[in-house]
């Protein structure tokens, strides 16, 4: 499970192309992820995450320190 969002769990979903006789076949949509390096002022050190557009906007809304205890409250290995 690469295409995973670290903070949402966001992952790639099914569904259709269609075209314009409305065949349908199978195609994938895949999140907008991104590497990202944070600096974690707490532990003095860089963390990596994979994370969606829209954890981005999380972590600038909540703060990273959040963001990471809610991650460790979860079971994710950081």
């Amino acid at each position: 499970m690469a295409r995973v969002c670290q903070v949402t769990g966001k992952k790639p979903i099914g569904g259709h192309y269609v075209s314009h006789s409305n065949i349908k076949t199978k195609r994938r949509f895949l999140p907008n992820l991104q590497t990202k390096r944070f600096y974690y002022a707490e532990e003095d050190r860089w963390i990596t995450l994979k994370l969606t557009a829209d954890a981005l906007r999380t972590i600038n809304k909540n703060g990273l320190a959040v963001v990471i205890k809610e991650l460790r409250a979860k079971g994710e290995k950081i």
